[in-house]
């Protein structure tokens, strides 16, 4: 009982926390077999232990309409609020017997894992989650018929005081790009209506941005499909417009790859790009540093360079992000992980 009080009184006086209190990481991942999700912890960013073993910490079957989930995002506001984003899609739904299509939808019509739904969820402790299941095509008029809704992450946008919703959308069969809207203190419905974030140059499909400040600017990272799938990055002074088009392909890897994250390495001036490259099997995440958004340095991939996966593999679309020790404590003292 003393160690729950003492957990819980310094949880409380994180309401409010600073970039100076980070002391642990936190990725959320999903695996394809299970399309449900998983946590792993680490201290120092380069080594990471699963919570449960390897073993999912939300089952697929009990999040999403589709019984499974995908593409999970984790993230936090100022105030020590977290929250997962995840697609509602299971692309192995008629073969576990949820349902008796390849798809929710005629394929010729919608495309590929066509779904309509996003799965959210809001907690203070990274344990209790509240979940909404959001139908993005009952959201607002003239959404009705979108093909798809695929990878939702969210940054907190300071001149709103909101989160900032932002996902992968096509309409019927045609390419897929990039959209954003703004959701409520709730994290349970859209704000307005989603815009195009960005547009690139081509009529390709673009697909899985993440966006994070630095310093004045913003940046994006994204796939578009244009020839091999890769990782490509844009800037802006506005969260939500203003991303300048850059040609270059920042990934190492000549194989198709998506699912860019961004974080920081707590206490320095360095910033991981974590990235899925799912051509080639078994598939796994790559690492790729920098100091100024010009020039990288290739860390490899789990377990084939300095990161580590200690108790776990082939990960799916994983997410990063900063913890208190005391949030990471308080973790991992609830799936009984004795050190990470």
């Amino acid at each position: 009982m003393k160690v729950l009080l003492t957990t819980l009184l310094a949880l409380a006086t994180l309401s409010s926390v600073r970039a100076d209190e980070m002391a642990a990481y936190l990725m959320a991942y999903f695996k394809d077999d299970t399309h449900s999700l998983y946590f792993a912890l680490s201290s120092d960013g380069y080594s990471f232990t699963d919570v449960n073993g390897g073993e999912l910490v939300m089952d697929g079957e009990d999040l999403g309409e589709q019984r499974g989930i995908r593409d999970p995002h984790i993230a936090r506001d100022p105030e020590g609020n977290f929250y997962l984003s995840m697609t509602d899609l299971h692309i192995y739904a008629q073969r576990e017997g949820h349902r008796d299509t390849e798809w929710q939808r005629d394929g010729d019509r919608y495309g590929w894992g066509n779904n309509r739904a996003l799965v959210l969820l809001k907690s203070k402790d990274l344990v209790e989650w509240k979940k909404t299941n959001l139908r993005i095509d009952r959201a607002y008029p003239g959404l009705e018929d979108i093909g798809a809704a695929w990878a939702p992450q969210t940054v907190w946008d300071e001149g709103r005081q909101c989160m900032m919703l932002y996902y992968t959308m096509r309409f019927g069969n045609a390419p897929n790009r990039l959209y954003y809207t703004h959701m409520d203190a709730a994290f349970t419905r859209m704000t307005a209506r989603p815009e195009l974030l960005f547009k690139y140059p081509k009529d390709v499909s673009y697909i899985d941005a993440d966006i994070m400040k630095v310093g004045d600017r913003f940046h994006m990272f994204y796939t578009p499909h244009d020839g091999t799938p890769g990782i490509k990055h844009a800037s802006s002074a506005s969260i939500s417009s203003g991303y300048a088009y850059e040609p270059e392909w920042i990934d190492p890897v000549d194989v198709a790859c998506e699912a860019p994250n961004l974080w920081k390495r707590i206490g320095e001036d360095r910033w991981v790009l974590m990235y899925d490259i799912y051509g080639r099997q078994p598939h796994n995440f790559g690492f790729i540093e920098t100091t100024d958004f010009k020039s990288w340095t290739n860390l490899g991939t789990f377990n084939h360079g300095v990161m580590r996966a200690t108790n776990f593999s082939i990960p799916k679309h994983g997410s990063v992000v900063h913890l208190t020790k005391a949030e990471a404590d308080h973790l991992a003292r609830h799936w009984k992980l004795e050190r990470y």
